[in-house]
Parts: structure tokens; C-alpha cells; sequence
């Protein structure tokens, strides 16, 4: 009567007491630039060196631009966090995918891509979209800094047990509908707060037909509904995306490996806290209209009445920011600027899709676009497979892999009251830089917008060979 989550939970256990933290085993650290500077620091000065150096790896992604990498960077405060995280990982034996390799990218997209990422792993990161790893059927979550420390010196973390919340998404997704709808979906129904204390276990029909990017979009934003990890079981897709990958099983290993996460299952009689259906066929593109990702609504409907909200106060404030009028049609709101990028929405198939839509068009006067891979390796794979090409003929802007505008903390931010249509995570106020308006959808959504110069739904789209 377990579920996933309480297999990998128990499995992990080194020591736990009543009353207390349970303490656990962690098989997989990721650190970058910016959230692991003072946790070496910590070490130094208490004298302790890293556990397991070999279990923890790290790239820079953050701050780092996404047009001139050349160094040092414009920027002195992020070219001293990039060089910092240099000095500790040859410091203390770690592996470093620094700007120079084709491994470096966003960390979310690089364990996956590099088969690090593995079903049945506990993986941490001081990163809130750690929960993006539970697409492989692992425990994945964020830690803060003082937790990144205890990791790199005990290879351990003190944690206490959520509940189960399960997420059933049963039918099929429409046409012109993705995971990224899905999983927006999901927030606007159970709301920021839904998955508090919980972590969320994905299942149901519309689940398993995503492809592993697609699965790594709903895991990557279970955040964004409070929970603090979403996962999903492992199977034949997860497999297939695996194997062959640098850091993945070989040989009788991989055989045995993959014999062993069949078993990652919940019991068919396992007991969930809560259980929350949806009904996939009901679901169209979303689009947030507010400052917080649960403010959303389908691409078809209108900016909603603040009477109709959770928290009145909170909507009209939200309006006012936004610079919005409620009844305002979704479609048609003009936008400056779009982004497709980011730990969510910035894979291979992320830049297809987008592709598919820009193919043939060009990029609408007056609205800035760019198109940010989330690795150096996507980046390639891209401009091998004419992406690249179809982004640059239509006005894109194509750049090197990062974080990028998902959060202003690089060169790439938007300017007060710029409005943009984002493929990223997070639509809080000045999230995506000081007086920054941001809308969230698809990477295909996104694209559709840019052509147009303003939110359209794209299902309506005429594609061009």
C-alpha cells in the first residue's frame, strides 16, 4: 500500500527518531554559481571537506549572458559568482561543466540530458525547480544554501515527510494543447497554496502520453502549486530517453537498472491523502493574466472579474500591475516581448514546436524575440536540425544557453511596463526584471504571439511548410 514517493523515501532512510527530522541519503547533488558560494565558504571554515565529490556536479547557468560569453563579463558581480564556483569545484574535487563545454546549460536541463538524472535517486539542488528531476520517476527537490553545505560535508539531508497528493489526468490533450497548459491547468485548479506540504505523484492517461520533456514541464512547475516535489513513475518512455546517455547504467548494469526501476511504482492499492482529477479533454491553451501562475485562464476566455478570484484584493492588485482591465479578452493583448527559454520550456522538442510555428513568418514590428536553448548541446542539436535557421529567418534572436529572461539576474531583462510572453515558470512582479509584465504559455503560444504582436490562440494558427 506505498507510493512511489514512499518507496524512495524508505529506501533512503539512514537514521530517524520520534519527534525529530528523518535523516536521508542523497544520490545526486547539483550545484551552480549562485547558490553555492557561501555553503564552501561554510566548509572552510569549519574545516571540512566535500563527502562525495563524485555525486556532486556543477555548471554555471544564472547570471551568466547569453550573447557575449567572452570573459570577463560586463557584469563584475556575475563574472565573480561564475569564477568562484571555478575556485571551489577545483578546490574541492568537484566536476565543473564551466562555458567551455557542450555539457553547460540550465542544471535542470543538464542532469536528464546527461543522464545523471536516473529513477529512484534523491537529487537536490539550491534551486526551486529541482522538482524538474521527478520526471524520472526520483525524489527531486529544492534546498537553501545552509542545506546545500550539510549536503556537500555529509552527503545527507534532514527532511521531514510530505504527504501524497495525486494528480490524475485522465483522456487525451487536445490538439494545440501541451504540458505546459496542462500543468498551468493544474495550478489555476488547486491554486499556489494546493500542494503545501505534499509531494505530487502525476498519473492517468494524459500523463503517460507525454514525452519525457513534457513530464519534466509538469514536474518543473509542481513548485509553483506549493508541493514540495511532483514526480512521475518511470516507464518505457523514460527508459528509451535514457539509455545510451554519458552518465547512465551500460552494459548488464543497464539491464539491471532498468529491472529494478520497473518496480518504482505506486501499489495499486496505495493511499494517497488526496486525490485531485482532471479531465485532459477539457483542456485548452492557458495563458497567466496576473502576477502569480494560478492567475490564468484559457487562451479563449477574458481577464477575469476580481470578485471571481481567491483573494479579491490580491487580483485587483494584480490588474493594476498588469495594467489590465477585467472582461479584457486574453487574445489580442499586444506584447512587447517573448522568450522561449528557460528550465521549463527550452528542450529539444520545446524548440520544435516553436519552430513549427514560426516557420515561414517573421517576427511582429516593435516585438522583441529571442530564443534561449536550455544547453549548449540543444543549442547544436538545433542548428543541426535547421531550427536555428527558421528562428533567425523569422527575427529571432538566437543565443547561447542559460537561464537567460526567466529571472533577472543576467543581461536579458525586461524594461518597465514591457509585456512578454514568456515560455518560463514564475510571473511575479518584477520576476522577469523591474516593472516587467509577464504572460506565461507554450513554447508554441509564444512563438504564435510573437509573429502576431499580441496573444493569440494557436490552434487557430496556419502553419507554412
Amino acid at each position: 500500500m506505498r507510493t512511489l514517493y514512499d518507496k524512495i523515501w524508505e529506501r533512503h532512510i539512514v537514521h530517524r527518531e520520534p519527534g525529530r527530522p528523518t535523516l536521508l541519503y542523497i544520490d545526486l547533488h547539483l550545484i551552480h554559481e549562485v547558490t553555492s558560494p557561501q555553503a564552501f565558504d561554510g566548509l572552510r571554515s569549519n574545516g571540512r571537506r566535500v563527502r562525495r565529490p563524485d555525486l556532486t556536479f556543477a555548471t554555471v547557468d544564472h547570471a551568466i549572458p547569453t550573447l557575449n560569453r567572452s570573459l570577463p563579463f560586463p557584469d563584475k558581480v556575475a563574472w565573480n559568482q561564475v569564477e568562484t564556483l571555478r575556485r571551489n569545484c577545483s578546490e574541492f574535487g568537484i566536476r565543473l561543466f564551466d562555458l567551455d563545454r557542450i555539457e553547460q546549460g540550465i542544471v535542470h536541463v543538464l542532469g536528464p540530458e546527461q543522464g545523471m538524472t536516473q529513477p529512484g535517486l534523491t537529487i537536490v539542488c539550491g534551486d526551486s525547480h529541482t522538482s524538474t528531476h521527478g520526471a524520472f520517476g526520483a525524489l527531486a527537490f529544492g534546498i537553501g544554501t545552509t542545506e546545500v553545505e550539510h549536503v556537500l560535508a555529509t552527503q545527507t539531508l534532514p527532511q521531514t515527510k510530505a504527504d501524497n497528493l495525486r494528480v490524475n489526468v485522465e483522456g487525451d490533450l487536445p490538439f494545440g494543447v501541451t504540458a505546459k497548459d496542462l500543468i498551468l491547468a493544474v495550478i489555476n485548479r488547486i491554486g499556489t497554496n494546493g500542494g503545501t506540504g505534499c509531494v505530487i505523484e502525476y498519473t492517468g492517461k494524459a500523463i503517460r502520453s507525454l514525452s519525457m520533456e513534457g513530464r519534466m514541464t509538469v514536474c518543473n512547475m509542481s513548485i509553483e502549486a506549493g508541493a514540495r516535489a511532483g514526480m512521475i513513475a518511470p516507464d518505457d518512455t523514460t527508459f528509451d530517453y535514457l539509455e545510451g546517455r554519458p552518465f547512465a547504467p551500460k552494459g548488464e548494469n543497464w539491464e539491471r537498472a532498468v529491472d529494478h526501476w520497473r518496480s518504482l511504482q505506486s501499489d495499486p492499492d496505495a493511499v494517497y491523502d488526496r486525490t485531485v482529477e482532471i479531465d485532459a479533454g477539457e483542456l485548452a491553451p492557458f495563458v497567466t493574466w496576473g502576477t502569480s501562475p494560478e492567475m490564468s485562464v484559457m487562451v479563449t476566455e477574458a481577464v477575469p472579474e476580481p470578485a471571481m478570484g481567491r483573494d479579491e484584493a490580491s487580483y485587483i492588485k494584480a490588474l493594476e500591475y498588469m495594467g489590465l482591465e477585467p472582461s479584457q479578452p486574453i487574445e489580442g493583448i499586444v506584447i512587447d516581448r517573448a522568450f522561449i527559454g528557460s528550465c521549463t520550456n527550452a528542450r529539444i522538442e520545446d524548440l520544435r514546436d516553436a519552430a513549427r510555428v514560426a516557420r515561414g513568418y517573421r517576427v511582429a514590428s516593435g516585438v522583441n524575440a529571442m530564443v534561449v536553448p536550455g544547453s549548449m548541446q540543444i543549442k547544436l542539436q538545433a542548428e543541426q536540425e535547421g531550427l536555428a535557421e527558421i528562428f533567425v529567418e523569422a527575427g529571432f534572436e538566437w543565443r547561447d544557453a542559460g537561464c537567460s529572461m526567466c529571472l533577472a539576474m543576467n543581461d536579458d531583462v525586461l524594461g518597465e511596463g514591457e509585456r512578454c510572453a514568456s515560455t518560463s515558470n514564475r510571473n511575479f512582479e518584477g520576476r522577469q526584471g523591474r516593472g516587467g509584465r509577464t504572460h506565461l504559455v507554450s513554447p508554441s503560444m509564444a512563438a504564435a504571439a510573437a509573429i502576431a504582436g499580441h496573444l493569440v490562440d494557436v490552434r487557430n494558427w496556419k502553419f507554412r511548410s
